[in-house]
């Protein structure tokens, strides 16, 4: 999934992850490959010795949570826990017991949307680094999606101020068989960085030629964005009715930023006592009971009329089917929540536009916290996404006073090849830079590259 470029010089970090499913799962495959040295935790054996089986990871099987049983997995010297039980409450206790008795850094999963509104006070009374909520995250995503209809995926940067956007380019687009540098005034805004066409990934100069059918990743302002799509011909009509299947964390999540929006939204779960729960919880959705597989249900309901089509059920085949009907009987905006990473070139085979997966939007935030410890002082990562199936990487690097780096002009910075400088955040303005622009002490700046494990700013250079 990730390749690290790891120096001989580069020792990695001793962490120990507490819970071994789907999310315990996908981050001990990312930091193994990453080169750490990882130790699993977990109740159930085989689900330990399926990972020992896979990567050359220590496996221990017991409680997250006991004192004998951390000290066993070496917390005594660990840098990093990480708790990922399907227990949030286990989750916070594992991660008190490591900071009394190690001196590690400690990150939770915490779902529960009772717990939301108080995470920054359970971050500072515990001593937490991180608190993590995949149903939350994926929520967000979805909802920046729907605020850019035309988009495949949409990623923040530089705290929201610039973007990071995907979409595909259609036939007969006046962009086709375009050079970049012809683009003129179209793209006066707007930083091209990613471009997949045929299974390839490139990082684009000035001479490369647009051609229908190719996915565009840019950099851009959420206006500047919008100007863009309209610019091209992408109009979209405004997202006013969301329907959404299934009723668990991520709806509801997803249903009070839609709502604060002034969106409609009607929700079809087939628990009537979750029903009589969202009902109370979010009292200005429409809540309907029964069976969001129903295609007669679904026509009732108006999939036919909908501005977007959000199927969250817990089962990805049943979220897939969904989705394709959805773009079989209406010209809805769909977007597909998927849990599992298996079969993912199946899956982008399926053409179901907007994929949004919570297991890696959980692991790139890790990853990006586990590069940053690892650079050097005066230097980090603050954000960290990874793109087309992990071969390019978009990373915010936060800068201090770097010599080489800092107070120089990009035209003359020697950096290596395959990587494009997309942003400079420069004191809490994005800006797409030019050959004149310099890195400075205090910006953060956003690398989109193909050469994947990159630590510290100065790892872009040649």
């Amino acid at each position: 999934m990730i390749s690290a470029n790891l120096s001989p010089n580069d020792s990695g970090l001793s962490i120990i992850i507490v819970g071994c499913g789907k999310v315990g799962s996908t981050i001990t495959a990312a930091l193994y490959r990453e080169g750490h040295d990882v130790t699993v935790i977990d109740k159930n054996p085989a689900t330990v010795q399926a990972l020992t089986n896979s990567y050359d990871v220590m496996g221990i099987v017991g409680n997250g949570a006991s004192y004998s049983v951390q000290m066993e997995a070496g917390i005594e010297s660990a840098d990093l826990i990480i708790a990922v039980t399907g227990s949030d409450e286990l989750n916070l206790l594992c991660c008190t017991v490591a900071k009394r008795v190690g001196h590690c850094d400690a990150i939770a999963r915490v779902r529960n949307p009772d717990y939301a509104e108080e995470i920054p006070y359970l971050r500072e009374q515990l001593g937490l680094t991180m608190i993590i909520n995949p149903e939350l995250e994926a929520a967000n995503e979805i909802a920046r999606i729907l605020y850019l209809p035309r988009a495949l995926a949409v990623s923040p940067f530089a705290k929201g101020q610039a973007e990071l956007v995907r979409f595909r380019l259609p036939e007969e687009n006046e962009l086709c068989e375009k050079k970049l540098m012809d683009l003129g005034a179209l793209v006066k805004n707007i930083r091209f960085c990613a471009i997949e066409r045929g299974g390839e990934v490139y990082i684009p100069d000035g001479s490369f030629t647009l051609s229908a059918g190719d996915t565009v990743t840019f950099v851009a302002s959420a206006r500047a964005a919008a100007t863009f799509f309209d610019s091209i011909g992408l109009r979209s009509g405004k997202i006013g009715r969301v329907m959404i299947i299934g009723g668990g964390k991520a709806a509801y999540y997803l249903a009070r930023q839609l709502l604060s929006m002034g969106k409609t939204v009607k929700i079809i779960e087939s628990n009537r006592a979750r029903c009589e729960e969202l009902e109370s919880l979010i009292p200005e959705a429409i809540i309907i009971n029964g069976n969001g597989s129903d295609e007669d249900l679904l026509q009732e309901e108006g999939i036919r009329t909908a501005d977007a089509f959000v199927p969250l059920t817990g089962m990805d085949e049943e979220n897939i089917l969904l989705t394709l009907y959805a773009r079989e009987v209406s010209g809805a905006k769909a977007i597909t929540k998927i849990n599992r990473i298996n079969f993912r070139n199946v899956i982008q085979g399926l053409d179901l536009g907007s994929v949004v997966y919570p297991k890696y939007i959980t692991s790139e935030a890790i990853i990006a916290y586990v590069r940053a410890k690892k650079a050097s002082i005066g230097s980090g990562i603050e954000t960290l996404y990874h793109l087309f199936d992990s071969r390019a990487e978009a990373i915010e690097f936060k800068v201090g006073e770097v010599d080489g780096v800092t107070n120089i002009p990009l035209k003359d910075l020697k950096t290596k090849d395959n990587l494009i400088i997309a942003s400079i955040n420069h004191l809490g303005k994005a800006i797409v830079p030019g050959g004149g622009d310099c890195i400075s002490a205090g910006d953060t700046v956003v690398v989109v590259t193909t050469n994947t494990g990159l630590h510290d700013i100065r790892d872009i250079l040649g």
